[in-house]
């Protein structure tokens, strides 16, 4: 069912194909693994530094920092199906980034239910916690020639959509981002919408546009790696093929990478470790090691 056209797809098949939880019967363990994980982090290695990026008081951010001074910064946008999920749940990759010399920068934000099933806002919340990066850079120990997005499942969506959108608004230029690595996302929103997903997020035509990274990648300057999972849904896994073949086009393809044996949820924990899939690929792409 991988190579079908979504169209093709019962109602049943198109709204299993865009639930992860359909195709990972241990998405509850994992979930409860990434908090248990993170507040062993913070037991080790002690509570981030909370700040604001914004007016409203979810826009804050935790930042765990390196020891070292003007450190690459890699900015993490959590998933959650744009309904759950937080900075503290993504405490377990400090470690990883904290010891190969970088500072890590996890953002919280508006969930979409909270905004009304506006993806926009959830949008336009995590490119102010982008851009307060990139000018507080050097402030908060880090270099701003040396600033890395990443984002995983909706979390991938968001950051991509950040990526393909005008920054001249926020004062930085197009090729603020050293590069970003994008695993398990949603890359273009319209099958998206004929789905039961359709049920708490508000899809119109003009959101459909301005939120989908695949129908603006002439605003595109980022090299980017795109990875999934081969036992991830159908759509999934079409929608990064996709994505990945488009970016390649504009030769900002930096790598592909399919997981074998990785559902949704277990290639998203790999980020913290050195010497799996994406902790392995972020290292590389960010010429550190631990």
């Amino acid at each position: 069912m991988d190579s079908l056209d979504w169209r093709a797809l019962s109602q049943d098949e198109l709204d299993r194909a865009y639930n992860q939880a359909a195709y990972a019967h241990n998405r509850d363990q994992m979930l409860a693994r990434y908090g248990a994980r993170s507040e062993i982090t913070r037991t080790l290695r002690g509570k981030p530094e909370r700040r604001a990026y914004g007016d409203s008081a979810i826009e804050k951010i935790d930042i765990y920092r390196a020891a070292m001074k003007s450190a690459p910064v890699n900015i993490f946008i959590h998933g959650g199906a744009w309904r759950i999920g937080s900075a503290a749940d993504c405490g377990m990759f400090a470690e990883l980034f904290n010891d190969a010399g970088a500072h890590l920068v996890l953002p919280d934000f508006i969930d979409v239910e909270s905004a009304q099933g506006e993806l926009g806002a959830m949008v336009a919340q995590v490119r102010r916690a982008i851009a307060w990066t990139w000018k507080n850079a050097a402030a908060i120990g880090g270099d701003p020639e040396r600033i890395y997005v990443s984002g995983t499942s909706s979390g991938a969506h968001l950051a991509a959509a950040a990526l393909t959108s005008d920054w001249s608004d926020h004062g930085l230029p197009r090729d603020a981002f050293k590069g970003a690595l994008l695993c398990s996302g949603i890359y273009d929103l319209e099958p998206v919408s004929h789905s039961a997903r359709g049920k708490y997020v508000r899809f119109t035509g003009q959101s459909i546009r301005e939120l989908s990274p695949m129908r603006n990648l002439d605003r595109l300057h980022t090299p980017c790696v795109v990875a999934y999972g081969s036992l991830e849904t159908p759509e999934f896994k079409r929608q990064s093929r996709e994505f990945a073949e488009a970016v390649a086009g504009k030769g900002l393809l930096a790598d592909l990478i399919v997981a074998d044996g990785y559902n949704h949820f277990e290639i998203h924990e790999t980020l913290g470790d050195p010497y799996d899939v994406l902790g392995r690929a972020v290292l590389k792409q960010m010429e550190l090691r631990t």
